[in-house]
């Protein structure tokens, strides 16, 4: 069993920003899709006496608090954080042994992690918390799945395999260090 840990570089990610900037950026998103919603009824409902006033009066209202939403984080100073938070969980992967052969065209092979120090959980969020995330799995280098379990099967080609896996944030991003372990076996016919 080979188990890893490999540093990685800064990137941004869902950073949440302090204080009440977020709170106001969402409830402008959320009165600009309203008076958007507006503007599509209005227009579909037009009102006898005036039928482009509360079309173009909407429109306004949406464009200002879209526009607001995107620029009053930084207005009111919040700055993302480029930083990732560290996970102390060790991934390790069980099922397949290194080296192990399986036989099939496609073999199934039982994958099978264990997570020490930190826990696998079943939803996604843009709040981070250390040591909470999801595992994905790649075969040879691409992205077989997502998963917030220790248990899948796969079904495998023939030929030698690389399995990674990696445990990342509840926001699918990885942890800085990644948390990853590796197996490469073989399916043969």
């Amino acid at each position: 069993m080979r188990v890893e840990r490999i540093a990685s570089h800064t990137m941004f990610a869902h950073a949440g920003v302090p204080g009440p900037a977020a709170f106001f950026a969402v409830g402008l998103f959320f009165v600009g899709m309203a008076a958007i919603g507006g503007v599509v009824w209005f227009h579909q409902h037009p009102i006898q006496a005036s039928p482009k006033a509360p079309t173009v009066i909407l429109a306004g209202v949406a464009a200002v608090c879209l526009c607001l939403r995107t620029f009053l984080p930084l207005l009111l100073g919040a700055r993302p954080s480029p930083s990732r938070p560290s996970a102390t969980g060790v991934l390790a992967i069980v099922s397949p042994q290194p080296d192990e052969t399986f036989h099939g065209d496609p073999a199934t092979v039982s994958v099978i992690l264990r997570l020490d120090g930190a826990t696998v959980v079943p939803f996604s969020s843009f709040r981070v918390v250390p040591n909470e995330g999801h595992i994905h799995l790649y075969l040879d280098g691409s992205l077989v799945t997502m998963t917030s379990g220790l248990t899948t099967s796969l079904a495998v080609s023939p030929g030698s395999h690389e399995l990674r896996a990696e445990f990342v944030a509840v926001d699918h991003l990885p942890f800085d260090p990644p948390v990853v372990a590796t197996a490469t076996f073989n399916v043969t016919n």
